[in-house]
């Protein structure tokens, strides 16, 4: 008996096209776009990781980070902005000899003076380690979907704002003062529609570049929305 309908084969390349969903760019590509943006910019990758302005660093994750989610800037304070602590802490370590000049430090007795002195060198530093861990885990962190203040207190606690990327409303920047201009660095505003209203990086390096760079990464994810929007 001869058959009444036939379905019509569906074309294997059109069947393809409808349900083959479109693959995200990969991690490395992900790297290069963002790299050649901020070669766009005029910032240089590469930089130390103990550095206050460390573009693409590598190595290096935070607490919560998603797991494609790249880090685009590392900042910290200016180093300038702990000159009068460090010198404060140069004096301190000289400060033993210094006292060997004067007569009264003799009159003790020799035990006793090193104890005294293994104790002050315990104590400054001490006092140097504690400065360093606030400096170097009180970062500012800008990734490709949101920005990051996290404010180290201790080894126990720490406080943590963030924003994402489409919630930016304005940025500014303000410098002022010998040593800002000297130096170049200044505070970073960021004005947001999330609930905390606003994210300050302050005293950060080359504030204009950070701003450049979080309006780059604001037209990117506009971009990428409107073509979520077409597809």
């Amino acid at each position: 008996m001869p058959d009444i309908y036939i379905a019509a084969k569906k074309d294997s390349r059109i069947n393809s096209a409808i349900t083959k969903k479109k693959k995200k760019p990969s991690s490395r590509k992900k790297l290069d776009r963002l790299a050649k943006s901020l070669a766009k910019i005029g910032v240089k990758t590469g930089a130390h990781p103990l550095g206050a302005f460390v573009a693409l660093p590598k190595k290096f994750s935070f607490e919560n980070q998603e797991k494609k989610e790249k880090i685009v800037l590392l900042l910290r304070r200016h180093w300038s902005t702990n000159i009068f602590l460090w010198f404060l802490i140069l004096v301190m370590t000289l400060l033993p000899f210094i006292l060997t000049v004067l007569p009264f430090p003799s009159f003790l007795p020799f035990r006793f003076r090193l104890i005294i002195i293994i104790m002050w060198y315990l104590f400054v530093l001490g006092i140097a380690f504690e400065k360093f861990l606030s400096w170097f885990f009180n970062v500012f962190i800008i990734t490709d979907g949101r920005v990051i203040d996290v404010d180290f207190f201790s080894l126990v606690y720490s406080e943590i704002s963030q924003a994402k990327i489409d919630k930016i409303q304005d940025i500014t920047y303000k410098g002022g003062g010998l040593l800002r201009a000297v130096f170049n660095y200044g505070d970073v505003f960021i004005q947001t529609a999330g609930k905390i209203q606003q994210i300050e990086f302050e005293s950060v390096p080359q504030p204009d570049k950070i701003v450049q760079v979080l309006n780059e990464l604001m037209t990117q994810e506009e971009q990428e929305k409107i073509e979520g929007r077409i597809r």
